[in-house]
C-alpha cells in the first residue's frame, strides 16, 4: 500500500475510483477548491507512476498528473483501501487505459490502422499482489469501457502482466508486432467499429466548490 500525508478517504470515496484528465475522482464530493485538489491527484499520480517504472525497470514513468491532464481520452483506474492508515486510506494499485491511433499486424503480416482500447500502465503494490486486486481493476475497467479482453492492445507488457492476461482471460497466443504493443489471438475477429461507453458526469468548480453538472 502507498500512504499519502493527506486523506485518501476523502479523495477517493470508492473502492475504485475514476480519473480523466479534468483530475476529479468519481464521486469526489469534498471541500477541497479545484486548485488544491487538482495537486492532490497529481502527487498521487506522479507517485504510483514511478512505483510503476521502478517495477518494470522503465527509464520514465509512463503515468504522471501532467501526462493525464494532456491525455484527453485516457481514464486511470485507482483502487484504494479506504480502511488503511486508521482511516486515511492508502492506495493499491492503478490501471491506465485510452484509445491510441496504431497500425497493427494481423496473422498475415498486414498493416491495420486502428483505435483500440490499449492497457497503457498497471499495477499493483507488491503485498497486494496475488490477492485479487489486479483481477478487481481489470474487471472494472471491462465493464465500463465495455471491451472484451482479446480487443485489448497492451504496451510495452511485462512477463507479470503476459503472466495475468493468460491466467485470468485465455490470453496466450501473441500476434507479433514490430512497435511496442502486444495484441493476441482473436484481436482481429468481429473487431467492433464503434464501442460504446458509458457517460460520463461532468464537474465544475463554483464559488470554490465542486459542483456535478
Amino acid at each position: 500500500m502507498v500512504e499519502f500525508n493527506f486523506n485518501i478517504s476523502s479523495l477517493f470515496p470508492e473502492d475504485i475510483s475514476i480519473i480523466t484528465n479534468d483530475l476529479i475522482p468519481s464521486g469526489y464530493s469534498g471541500g477541497d477548491n479545484y486548485a488544491l485538489l487538482k495537486k492532490k491527484i497529481c502527487t498521487v499520480l506522479d507517485v504510483m507512476g514511478e512505483a510503476s517504472a521502478g517495477a518494470q525497470n522503465l527509464k520514465n514513468p509512463i503515468t504522471s498528473g501532467a501526462k493525464m491532464m494532456a491525455a484527453e481520452g485516457h481514464t486511470v483506474y485507482m483502487l484504494v483501501d479506504r480502511a488503511a492508515g486508521g482511516g486515511q486510506g492508502a492506495v493499491i494499485g492503478m490501471l491506465k487505459v485510452g484509445r491510441k491511433k496504431l497500425f497493427l499486424l494481423d496473422q498475415a503480416g498486414k498493416p491495420n490502422e486502428m483505435s483500440p482500447m490499449c492497457v497503457l500502465d498497471f499495477y499493483v503494490t507488491e503485498k497486494r499482489q496475488r490477492t485479487g486486486c489486479g483481477k478487481k481493476l481489470f474487471e472494472t475497467m471491462l465493464r465500463r469501457e465495455e471491451v472484451e479482453p482479446r480487443y485489448l492492445a497492451v504496451d510495452r507488457p511485462s512477463d507479470k502482466l503476459i503472466s495475468f492476461l493468460r491466467k485470468h482471460y485465455g490470453l496466450a497466443n501473441i500476434i507479433p508486432q514490430v512497435n511496442n504493443y502486444v495484441i493476441f489471438s482473436g484481436f482481429f475477429k468481429d473487431q467492433p467499429q464503434s464501442p460504446m461507453g458509458f457517460p460520463q458526469k461532468k464537474a465544475r468548480i463554483y464559488m470554490g466548490k465542486l459542483q456535478y453538472v
